[in-house]
């Protein structure tokens, strides 16, 4: 390492320095919810280790064991799923799930996934495996209540309906789908690109992006920061093979919620605005944009210890970022992962806006596609038909998966 006086040019690390001290420093992956937890989860009254996961289980009473059971299956993320992070969500924050459910005399079954990253399809075995270990331990004849967040909702779902197309018995009464993209999810351009285009300095947030679970959720991906974006075939598949089962379980009452507003209000996200800038050496030049609609709209320009600064830009895509729906703090999250890293390796960085949508409001509450400004933004009324017996949106747009006594109340109330 050079050393560094007045008669010296600045100090620069080296790419291998920069990759080394990103690893050790900071983890970019985009997942809603706390970063760190307060403390640790209660020990639970049982654990099932299942092919592919782990199912957590709080009984309301334990002297009778287990009698109503409430399947809650977590959502995206990389890496398996955490006890102590799923509690932190559920019941440490503005609402007390798990206390509530139990309180009403349901026990709680927290359904973990080894690879959270893993496709639908596979985890939605998991999900099986845990409708399955329910019914064999349960004391009495009680129906299931069988659901998730996020991503949960959509491996719950084409758990069940694929148990139904094998004349398989769930015994589940209700279904229900919490801030889950029915019609898909979105995650803005430029992150994917910057995703993308960091990769060999650190893999892990293009490998999220890449991941079987993100190419079946988002309605646009990229597989490289050139890409134009576009329904990638894992989406294809994933959808023609929940087509091939029905698409929706046929037993279960199905409801959802969405943590987004039905009115039509969008987020405090306009498109075209700077997102997010680089404000250290090795990353200066770095500018990311909020979604514009038209063609050749500019998304992303990059620069990362490369002089090279590419532009990234879209066609026929909507104003997305801003529409009504659950946000993720996907520009904030990348800016304090990134301000980890020691200050003197050049990556620091601003969010100049945290958050964009996440999951619409139409998606959330399987109702319109999410391909034009008209079907995001249109105020929705009861008169609009759902894939959804019944669902609820927000009064406000807030965080995606946002535990609120709204939205959880409204599903309390319509337990079996």
């Amino acid at each position: 390492m050079t050393e560094r006086n007045e008669h010296t040019e600045p100090y620069e690390p080296t790419e291998q320095q920069i990759a080394d001290a990103w690893r050790s420093a900071a983890r970019v992956t985009l997942a809603p919810g706390p970063r760190e937890v307060s403390e640790a989860a209660p020990e639970p009254d049982d654990e099932w280790t299942l092919p592919g996961g782990t199912a957590w289980v709080y009984l309301a009473d334990p002297k009778q064991g287990l009698t109503r059971p409430v399947i809650l299956a977590d959502g995206f993320n990389s890496g398996p799923s955490e006890l102590d992070f799923s509690w932190e969500i559920l019941e440490r924050g503005s609402y007390p799930f798990i206390s509530e459910l139990r309180a009403r005399g349901r026990d709680v079954i927290l359904l973990g996934f080894d690879e959270r990253s893993a496709s639908i399809l596979d985890n939605a075995h998991v999900a099986r495996a845990a409708i399955l270990e329910a019914i064999a331990r349960r004391k009495g004849q009680h129906p299931l209540t069988v659901g998730g967040f996020s991503m949960g909702g959509l491996v719950t779902r084409y758990a069940l309906a694929k148990m139904e197309h094998d004349e398989e018995k769930h015994e589940t009464k209700l279904y229900f789908s919490y801030d889950s993209p029915h019609r898909g999810a979105w995650i803005p351009i430029a992150l994917q690109s910057f995703a993308h285009y960091i990769r060999r300095l650190n893999s892990a947030f293009s490998n999220q992006m890449n991941s079987p679970a993100a190419r079946q959720l988002l309605w646009q991906h990229i597989a490289e920061w050139g890409d134009t974006p576009e329904t990638d075939k894992e989406r294809g598949t994933f959808l023609a093979e929940l087509e091939r089962v029905g698409g929706w379980p046929a037993g279960p009452r199905k409801i959802g919620v969405a943590n987004g507003v039905r009115t039509g209000e969008a987020n405090e996200v306009r498109p075209g605005e700077r997102a997010f800038h680089g404000k250290g050496l090795a990353i200066t030049g770095t500018h990311l944009y909020t979604q514009s609609a038209g063609d050749d709209q500019l998304v992303a320009q990059l620069r990362v210890v490369t002089l090279r600064r590419p532009r990234i830009r879209t066609s026929g895509l909507p104003e997305v970022d801003g529409a009504p729906g659950g946000t993720l703090e996907g520009f904030g999250i990348l800016a304090d992962e990134l301000n980890k890293i020691p200050a003197f390796i050049g990556l620091g960085s601003e969010a100049d806006e945290r958050a964009h949508c996440f999951v619409p409001s139409v998606s959330a509450v399987a109702l319109r596609d999410i391909d034009t400004r008209e079907k995001l933004y249109e105020p929705f009324g009861d008169s609009e038909e759902s894939e959804l017996d019944e669902y609820l949106c927000a009064s406000q747009n807030e965080g995606h998966t946002l535990v609120t006594e709204e939205l959880c109340g409204w599903i309390l109330d319509r337990l079996p």
